[in-house]
């Protein structure tokens, strides 16, 4: 019997199925949940999702948020995610490049939009190195490359 997941970001839902295993990454490390997990309220670093399902494997990248985790469902409200398939290469690149470059300039002491930019860089870095692993096909859910 698999559990049941749903990915929500601000501003749509990015997924939502049926999985036996979804990787999260909690801010104490990754976490694998199967059917019938304890019940667990969690937080996200920046990371990938991963979800298997016996034919498919499927990842998404997320910018912090929460998940709870029941018996039979996992619920991710992500601050930001999408699914690694639909990054656009050029426009993550353009992003990074901006960010950098914002991130030079801005003066230590604006202490907020020193980390925005702190934090738009390291989401344009993750959603480069994923599309990069993960666009080109396949991999499996246990390796590491």
């Amino acid at each position: 019997m698999p559990i049941r997941c749903e990915i929500v970001s601000q501003d749509r839902t990015v997924y939502e199925g049926d999985a036996d295993i979804v990787v999260l990454p909690g801010t104490d490390g990754e976490m694998g949940i199967l059917p019938h997990h304890a019940p667990l309220l969690t937080t996200l670093k920046f990371g990938l999702i991963k979800i298997r399902t016996r034919s498919e494997e499927q990842v998404f990248t997320v910018a912090g948020g929460v998940a709870e985790i029941q018996p039979t469902i996992v619920t991710v409200l992500a601050d930001a995610a999408e699914n690694v398939m639909e990054i656009d290469v050029a426009r993550a690149e353009t992003a990074r490049k901006r960010a950098a470059e914002a991130l030079s300039s801005v003066k230590t002491e604006d202490v907020d939009a020193y980390l925005a930019l702190e934090a738009a860089l390291r989401r344009s870095n993750l959603r480069l190195e994923a599309a990069k692993r993960f666009n080109t096909g396949k991999r499996s859910l246990y390796k590491e490359e």
